[in-house]
């Protein structure tokens, strides 16, 4: 289990890169001046200069991509209730997130700033979440009629 994780950080890392890089270059296309952005100000300013603050962001979307495809292998342990799989893997995650957001600057550095921040978090979760279950119970039910099928045939 421990080399499914690893094996899944290594291949969840350029992954997390490569969505922070098309999420900087989709702001930039939003902003419309020309100009690429692709860390946020606050940032630069926090790492000095702008080269320093972009490496900053290439570690930490490489290790956020690497946390999470390392987290799905939560979704693989069959002894699990689906509701300690999802409790499981929203905690690691969050766990994970949080952190890179915060020192990114991807949020505000308030209050409000933290709780609109898990507001969003949530709602994008569970948004995620519901469409992967919804297509997981009709792959089930597919299966399952295929099965009920064949025993027919087979009487």
């Amino acid at each position: 289990m421990k080399k499914k994780v690893v094996i899944r950080c290594f291949i969840g890392a350029p992954v997390g890169l490569a969505l922070s890089t098309m999420i900087t270059i989709a702001i930039s296309l939003t902003v419309g001046d020309g100009h690429y952005y692709a860390v946020v100000p606050e940032l630069i300013a926090d790492c000095g200069t702008e080269i320093n603050a972009v490496l900053l962001q290439a570690v930490c979307s490489l290790l956020y991509g690497a946390a999470w495809a390392g987290a799905s292998i939560i979704w693989e342990t069959d002894n699990w209730s689906i509701l300690r799989q999802t409790t499981t893997h929203l905690i690691v995650c969050s766990i994970c997130t949080f952190p890179i957001a915060y020192f990114m600057r991807w949020m505000d550095h308030s209050i409000l700033g933290i709780v609109s921040y898990f507001g969003i978090f949530s709602a994008i979760y569970f948004i995620i979440w519901l469409s992967q279950y919804m297509a997981v119970k009709k792959r089930v039910q597919q299966i399952n009629s295929k099965v009920e099928r064949n025993n027919r045939i087979e009487r």
